[in-house]
Parts: structure tokens; C-alpha cells; sequence
């Protein structure tokens, strides 16, 4: 087949051996053979065998992140278009004698990405020590003793057990199954479930992949049944890992990450227009060449926030670990800044807005009347069925103890999403019975009669409204209803399937109570004030619904239902996503099209589930949220996992990822204005003045110091506007405060230069070092200032920030009086000119603070949403 050569192709590049069996083989021979070519046996492997067997075949990991080497892993950093650019200049500025230059630069150059590197290698770390903490598991067997693993320890010859719920770890030929439905549509494109056996292929064409009955695929996930398989491939051995080898799988762009491409595009055409009208400047006043190249070069890394990566891995990475203390694990670095945007938030009711601790309530006839039978067919129902076993199921279990002795399985029609109904079918003595359980109107649609005091009657058109009325009666109280219906057989067969669910005998109700959660009721109203509204999306009927909800306080907009969803257009369901909060009765793909309107609608979507019928709007959804106890496959999808199911907890996570996100933009507030100011007013002064008004190496240590402080800003305290509401990337206004900021920035430049030239009358070699020291200190303190919507004095920084800061400032004020300060080409300034410049930086300080206070005014004026978009 085409994937062996892929595989052995791997196994040549990684050094790991293949699997000693061929997909071929292991479709057709019989089990034990497959033990035998395994060297297995239906009891698994030791642990010790198993060991052996990760360094042979590697770890079962499809698309493993290549390990490079400290060295090489500091030279990739080198790669920034920018800092190979300054490299080559400076090899350029070497060779035609100017080795102190390029000293100097290559010293800049070299400290800036170590910076860099051992700030993200911090984060990787920092990363990779919480994604532990929610890694999925298998439950295989080794010694004979069932037991979880991680995945990625899986190897060849592993016995696996797997139910519904699961994600198949690895490629695995089935041994046993029970009504065990496979969903493999992602890599085969099948419409429907694909049930599995344990039979050997024969006769069969084994080229489709959807002929492989016997066969499991990695990635593909188990809808219903149990089942034991044993594992022939791992990791980049798989199906599904020689597809990856074809086309790596890439995740869609976050919100965040779409405007953060959109802002490195502004940056881009900013500093290629000013790099190329500084350098045709210079050039036309017949300067050096390559010191006209140099400052225009120098003037390109003094506007790019070079150092944005870097400050976002630290602050993602310190988001992640203060999240995880409030219990919410981050798996994808990205998604917190989802996270701290997101302003609507689709959630199932169950456990969330519930305790999702059910009780049994009542088990009745038609009538209402208690109804012992009721409950005792529900709970051979719940019983003997062995798919994921629901929190309705585990109640019947608890609620009482029922002798079953005399009663022995048959087969079991398992659950779907379709039918929304579970049948077995059990022997008592000589008798044979189905007993179903599930949706009250789906049990009343494959229902022909009805019990009532121990008397089987026709059910009529009349019953039927009986049996609706009563359900809407108990689920208007809150209740939780399911329907149950039997039937005897006289047909002595094994295998039973959906047709058998039909002339059915209604039986009655059980009802189940899943109080409102205490902290649901807080937690709705600060959801409300973080500026997150929530919809409940959910699959049970309306009447429990909105009881629920009306307890909780919830201000219920308008309710509707799947039914409603499925006749309305995609355009008119843009418009109703708006009105309605409460989405009832509906199905996993009419919840994909709900959070695909509100995304169109320009929201920031959330999904929170933990179920197999969530995973596909998890997928769907900006940022998709699940609980450390949901399934395999809910817990694989989502980018934020909760360590528990609260919405409490869930809000604290918003305002850190908030917290972060409002950090990030600090550094881009700060740094895009004070180094267009900068790079503004000398490409400015360049075109009037007879000398360069900084060396490159000047401007590239300016650059340097005054991105030292921002590797601390991630600890910085956020003011408390700054989380109420969830903002999102706005290019626009940082277009406008990047400009407004950097000429009011631009101007102390040049009253600085009137008074160093026009009244001090100062040499070259004072200006560039009089205009190095106001450059950068005005640089630093604006970032006290723009870093708060506040008078600055009144928003207190993080300790920090503010002590890394501090020290850079004196750094400043005493490089020019060190003893290398000829180096960079600095010259002693008077004590006058000196306090000058301090007392033109406290000017700055005030003037910055009043533009702060104009700029936005205007734009609460003008544009009041901007403020919720970036502040």
C-alpha cells in the first residue's frame, strides 16, 4: 500500500523500527495470529516488555515536535528577517573598517536574542509542565491488570479497552465488541457510524478503508458499545500519522492571532516607508553609503517591536500558570487571549448551570400514581447497558437496589443521537422482554399501547395527549423526564436492532431533579458584568429549561427550538442568534450553526461542553472549554480545560486571560509610540542636520534598554476597567494612538534639539548623547503613563515593572560619565544640560498625561465601542 512506503521511509529518518506486521495481515489473519506476530497474548503486556518496546518503536506521537539542541535551537532565533539584516551590516561595516561598529552591534544583536531565547524557552517549559496535568489516557492492560496510561506510551502488542466516549489512541485490530460504533468520518468521510467486530476479513476487498470492519483507526472516536482491540501501529505508523506526513494539520488563526498578523502588516509598511525615504535622503546628501545604510537599518529595528514574540511568550506563559492556580489548564498558549475576548458563551445547562448530581424523584404511571414496575424496568434498563453510562443512569442505579437474580441480558440496542431512546433485551425464566428508555416522545413514538393498573390498552390519539400533557407538567417543574416502554418477544433470536423497537407498551415515567448549582446564580450575574453573555444550548426539552433558569435569575431573552432552528435560513438565524439566549431540543450540528451566526455576527464564541455530541462545536467555536472529567475526545478538542465544572471558576479564568491580554497591549501601546516618535524625529532631523543625530550603534542600544523593562510587564497590576468588559484587536486605534503619541513624543525631540542646538550650541558628539539620554528616558516613563486609562499617579505598577524600569533609568543618566562611554561614541554632558533634559522629560510627563485625557475623550466621543475593542 502507499502508507508503507511512508512508513519505512520513517523508520529510515527516525531510527525506530516498524511494527512486525503488515495492515494486510492484520485484517485478515485470525486474533491469535495477530498475537502471535505481535508477540502479545489476550492478557497484554508486561511492563517491563512494554518498556522495551517504546525504545524500539518510538512514542505514539503522530506530528512529535522535532528535539533540537540548546545550540541550534539559540541559532534559530537568528532567523528574524530584521536581526539577519543587521548582521550582514555589520559583517559590511567590518570589512570596510569599521571594526568597533561592528562590534558593537553584533554585542546588541547577540544580547537581544538571548533575551529572547531564555525568556521562551521559560514558557515552553512553563507549558508543557501543565499540559501534563490534563494528558489523555487509555485504559489497556499490562501484567493482566487493566490499567491508564498515557497515550503516548502506548506501543505495538498493548490491549486496549475502549467504550463509548474514548479516542482510539492508536491504529488497533479489533478482538471483541458489543454494539461498538465507531465515528471514523474525519478519515474516511463516512456519513454514519461504522459498527466494529472482532472477525477476521475474508473474501472482502481490503483496498477501501471503509471495508475494514475489523480495524481501528487512531483519532477516530467510540459513539457507543465496548470493545477490546489490540495495537498493531503507533505514532507516524498510523493512517492517520502518514497523513499528517503528507499535510500537517494546522489549527485556524485565534482572534488574536488574526490581529496580531494585521498589526506586524501596519508596522511593516510604516517602517519600509520611512527606512526608504530616510536612506534616498541621506544618500542624495552625498552621505557615506554604508553609514546611510546602518542608520536607515538601525531606524527599521528602532520601530519594530522586535521583541513582541518574546514579551508574548512570557505573558502567555504567566497567564497559563496563574490560570492553572484558579483551576483552569491551558493547552493552547494562544487561546488565552480567546479567552479574555470572548463576550458570548455557549453552554449546556448540565452541570453548569446544575449540580448535575440527579436524583430519582418519581416513577409513575399515566396517572401519576406510583408505579414500582416503572422503576424496576429502569433500572434493568440502566443496568445492563453498557455504553458511557449517563449521570440518569447512575441516579436509577443509586436510588435503590433491586434483585435482578432472575433475569439474564440478551442484547442491548444502544444509544444515539437520532433515536435518543436505549434498549436491552432480557430473559426472565422462560420469557423474553425489550425494555426501552429514553425521550418521552420518542418511547411514545414507537409505542402501540399502554399500561395502566396492570391493564394493556390501545394507545389512542387521546393517550398520546395524555401522555404530552403530563410531561410538560413534570418538566415545567423542573424535573427531568424520560419515557419507558416494554415489550414481550416470542421470537427466540441473538441479535436484535432498531426495527424490534416498534408496537411498544408505554409504561410510564421516571423523573429525575438536577437542582440549580449554588454558585450558578453569582456566577451568571459576574458573567453578566465581565461583559460575556451566556446562551444555553442544550438538548433537553424547554418546560425544564427555563425553570431552571427562571431559579437561577437568568433573564430569559426568547426561547427556541431545534425544530425552529432547522426551517430557518442562515441569514434570518444571524438575527435570531441575537434575540434568543436559550436554544432547546437541539441537535450537535443546529448548535454548530448557531455558533457559526454569532461568529459571523462578529462575537467572540465560547463553547463549554464535555460530552462526545459537544465536539464538534468545540471545533466550531474561538476557544473551546471542557472539564478534567469529560471524554477522551471533549478533553482532546478543547484548547481550556476547567478542573471543575463551575462557572465561578470559568470567570476568574476570563479575567486573567483578560489580565494578559491588557499586558500585551501595553507593550504594543508603548513601544509602537515612543518608537515612531523616535524614529520620526531623527528620520526628520537627518534631512536638516549636517551629521547623523544618532549612531546606529547608538540607536540600537536605545532600542535594547529600552525593551528591558518590558520582559516584566506580564507581572504588571492591571486596573480593574481594564478586565470589566472583553476586548479584542483594534489596528485602527493603534494606528491613531501610535501617531497622536509619537508626535506629541517627536515634539520634546525637537525642543530638546533647539535647546542643545540654538541655546547650548552643542557639539555632534553632545547632541547624540543629550538627545540618547531624552530619547530613552521619555521612552521609559511613557510607559508609566499610556500603560493606565487613569492619571498615571493613580494606577500603581507592578513592582517589578517598576523597579526594572527605575534601574534602566539611572543606566541612562550615568552611561554618558562611564568609563566605555567612547565606545558607543558618548561624550560627558554639564550638570545643567543634564538637569535640562530631566526637567524636559517631567514636561513630557505632563504633556503626555493631558493628550492621554483629549485622545480618549475623542474617542468616547466618536467611536464609544473602540474603547471595549483596546483600552
Amino acid at each position: 500500500m502507499a502508507t508503507n512506503a511512508i512508513k519505512k521511509n520513517k523508520k529510515a529518518a527516525e531510527g525506530f523500527e516498524t511494527p512486525p506486521i503488515s495492515t494486510e495481515e492484520v485484517l485478515t489473519l485470525p486474533v491469535e495470529s495477530v498475537f502471535n506476530r505481535l508477540g502479545t497474548s489476550a492478557t497484554g503486556l508486561t511492563a517491563e516488555e512494554a518498556e522495551k518496546r517504546l525504545d524500539v518503536y518510538g512514542t505514539n506521537d503522530v506530528a512529535k515536535k522535532k528535539e533540537r539542541s540548546a545550540v541550534i535551537e539559540f541559532l534559530y532565533h537568528f532567523r528574524n528577517p530584521l536581526v539577519l539584516l543587521l548582521v550582514v551590516a555589520a559583517t559590511i561595516s567590518g570589512l570596510l573598517g569599521e571594526p568597533v561598529n561592528a562590534t558593537i552591534i553584533y554585542v546588541i544583536v547577540v544580547a537581544s536574542v538571548t533575551l529572547d531565547y531564555v525568556q521562551q524557552y521559560r514558557a515552553e517549559k512553563a507549558a508543557e509542565e501543565l499540559k501534563k496535568r490534563v494528558a489523555t489516557t487509555a485504559t489497556v492492560l499490562r501484567n493482566g491488570v487493566k490499567q491508564d496510561v498515557g497515550v503516548s506510551e502506548l506501543v505495538p502488542g498493548d490491549i486496549i479497552s475502549l467504550s463509548a466516549g474514548d479516542i482510539i489512541p492508536a491504529d488497533a485490530r479489533v478482538i471483541s465488541a458489543k454494539d461498538f460504533f465507531i465515528d471514523q468520518s474525519a478519515l474516511t468521510g463516512e456519513s454514519f457510524p461504522a459498527e466494529k467486530m472482532g472477525e477476521s476479513l475474508k473474501g472482502k476487498d481490503t483496498s477501501s478503508i471503509t471495508n475494514w470492519n475489523n480495524y481501528l483507526f487512531m483519532g477516530t472516536s467510540v459513539i457507543s458499545g465496548t470493545g477490546m482491540a489490540v495495537i498493531v501501529k503507533t505514532g507516524p505508523y498510523t493512517e492517520y500519522g502518514a497523513i499528517v506526513e503528507k499535510s500537517v494539520e494546522r489549527k485556524p488563526d485565534t482572534e488574536f492571532e488574526r490581529g496580531l498578523r494585521r498589526f506586524g502588516f501596519l508596522i511593516m509598511q510604516i517602517t519600509f516607508l520611512l527606512v526608504v525615504f530616510v536612506f534616498f535622503i541621506n544618500a542624495l546628501f552625498k552621505r557615506d553609503i554604508l553609514e546611510s545604510m546602518l542608520f536607515s537599518v538601525a531606524l527599521a529595528v528602532g520601530l519594530t517591536p522586535e521583541l513582541l514574540p518574546m514579551i508574548l511568550s512570557i505573558n502567555l506563559s504567566k497567564g497559563a500558570i496563574s490560570m492553572s492556580k484558579k483551576g483552569v489548564i491551558v493547552k493552547r498558549l494562544s487561546s488565552i487571549q480567546n479567552f479574555g475576548s470572548m463576550n458570548v458563551l455557549c453552554t449546556d445547562k448540565t452541570g453548569t448551570l446544575t449540580e448535575n448530581r440527579v436524583t430519582v424523584i418519581l416513577h409513575i404511571d399515566l396517572k401519576g400514581e406510583n408505579d414500582e414496575k416503572v422503576f424496576m424496568y429502569s433500572f434493568l434498563n440502566s443496568r445492563y447497558q453498557t455504553g458511557l453510562r449517563s449521570p440518569l443512569d447512575e441516579a436509577v442505579l443509586r436510588h435503590e437496589e433491586i434483585n435482578i437474580e432472575g433475569f439474564r441480558k440478551i442484547d442491548e440496542i444502544p444509544f444515539d443521537f437520532v433515536r435518543r431512546r436505549l434498549s436491552i433485551v432480557v430473559n426472565q425464566d422462560s420469557e423474553r422482554y425489550i425494555i426501552t428508555k429514553g425521550a418521552p416522545e420518542e418511547i411514545a413514538k414507537v409505542s402501540s399501547y399502554y399500561e395502566l393498573d396492570e391493564e394493556v390498552s390501545d394507545l389512542t390519539a387521546s393517550v398520546r395527549r395524555e401522555i404530552e400533557q403530563k410531561y410538560r407538567e413534570l418538566s415545567a417543574q423542573g424535573f427531568r423526564v424520560l419515557g419507558i416502554a416494554c415489550k414481550k418477544v416470542g421470537e427466540a433470536k441473538c441479535v436484535y436492532g432498531v426495527a424490534d423497537e416498534s408496537n411498544m407498551t408505554f409504561e410510564g415515567f421516571i423523573a429525575f431533579l438536577d437542582p440549580p448549582k449554588e454558585s450558578a446564580k453569582e456566577a451568571l450575574q459576574l458573567l453578566r458584568k465581565a461583559g460575556i453573555e451566556l446562551k444555553v444550548l442544550t438538548g433537553d426539552n424547554e418546560l425544564v429549561t427555563r425553570k431552571i433558569c427562571e431559579e437561577l435569575g437568568f433573564d430569559i431573552k426568547r426561547i427556541v427550538l431545534g425544530s425552529e432552528v432547522g426551517q430557518i435560513n442562515d441569514n434570518a438565524l444571524l438575527r435570531v442568534v441575537e434575540e434568543a439566549n436559550i436554544f432547546a431540543r437541539v441537535t450537535p450540528n443546529q448548535k454548530n450553526r448557531i455558533i457559526n451566526a454569532l461568529k459571523a455576527n462578529e462575537h467572540v464564541v465560547g463553547y463549554l461542553g464535555d460530552g462526545i455530541n459537544d465536539t464538534p462545536s468545540m471545533k466550531v467555536a474561538d476557544v473551546s472549554i471542557s472539564v478534567e472529567n469529560a471524554v477522551d475526545i471533549a478533553k482532546d478538542t478543547a484548547d481550556i480545560i476547567l478542573l471543575h465544572k463551575d462557572l465561578l471558576v470559568l470567570e476568574e479564568g476570563v479575567l486573567e486571560g483578560r489580565k494578559t491580554f491588557a499586558n500585551t497591549m501595553k507593550y504594543v501601546f508603548t513601544t509602537t509610540s515612543a518608537n515612531f516618535g523616535n524614529m520620526f524625529s531623527m528620520a526628520g532631523l537627518s534631512l536638516f542636520l549636517s551629521f547623523l543625530p544618532l549612531l546606529p550603534t547608538q540607536i540600537l542600544l536605545n532600542n535594547f534598554l529600552s525593551d528591558i523593562p518590558a520582559t516584566a510587564i506580564a507581572t504588571d497590576s492591571v486596573d480593574s476597567e481594564l478586565v470589566e468588559r472583553p476586548r479584542r484587536w483594534d489596528i485602527h486605534f493603534i494606528r491613531d494612538f501610535m501617531v497622536v503619541f509619537g508626535l506629541v513624543s517627536s515634539l520634546f525631540d525637537f525642543l530638546t534639539f533647539g535647546l542643545l542646538l540654538l541655546i547650548a550650541h552643542a557639539s555632534p558628539d553632545q547632541v547624540r548623547t543629550a538627545w540618547f539620554v531624552e530619547s530613552l528616558m521619555t521612552e521609559l516613563v511613557v510607559a508609566l503613563v499610556v500603560r493606565t486609562r487613569k492619571p498615571f499617579y493613580k494606577s500603581r505598577p507592578g513592582k517589578y515593572f517598576l523597579y526594572i524600569t527605575l534601574a534602566v533609568a539611572v543606566i541612562t543618566v550615568t552611561i554618558p560619565y562611564l568609563p566605555l562611554h567612547e565606545l558607543f561614541g558618548f561624550t560627558p554632558l554639564s550638570w545643567w544640560l543634564m538637569l535640562a533634559i530631566l526637567g524636559i522629560t517631567l514636561l513630557y510627563i505632563l504633556a503626555t498625561e493631558v493628550a492621554k485625557r483629549i485622545f480618549y475623550a475623542r474617542v468616547e466621543r466618536t467611536d464609544p465601542g473602540a474603547a471595549y475593542k483596546l483600552a
